[in-house]
């Protein structure tokens, strides 16, 4: 696990952020199916069934806790996992591997994996 930090106020408050916003299903399902690729938002409403501003909203919640990040490709925006912060990536990894049998989070992963952006998003 993650030892190499000293424990501060600001290494507490970031801590309580990144659980706050990974105390949501449908949030892990999300941070879940960022493993497998990048997807947009029409990807991830399209497994979660969710309606879009809902899904984005639960996007805006994981980028401010600087679980996701984003980028834009051409008519896209593009979420993928922050791996470029040790801590975020060791914390999510463990989470996730904690559901690594769940039968929905497998079920995600394999829907995750045939989105297609290109039938999804032009509905």
């Amino acid at each position: 696990m993650y030892n190499n930090i000293s424990v501060n106020n600001d290494m507490l408050k970031k801590t309580e952020k990144i659980l706050k916003a990974l105390g949501d299903k449908n949030r892990l399902r999300i941070i879940n199916m960022l493993t497998v690729k990048e997807m947009c938002v029409c990807e991830i409403t399209g497994i979660l069934d969710l309606s879009q501003s809902t899904v984005s909203g639960h996007l805006k919640v994981l980028k401010e806790a600087e679980i996701l990040e984003d980028k834009k490709d051409g008519l896209w925006v593009e979420y993928n996992l922050n791996r470029n912060d040790e801590f975020i990536t060791e914390l999510t990894d463990s989470i996730l591997e904690t559901f690594a049998n769940d039968k929905n989070m497998k079920k995600d992963i394999q829907q995750a994996k045939k989105a297609n952006r290109e039938q999804l998003c032009r509905k």
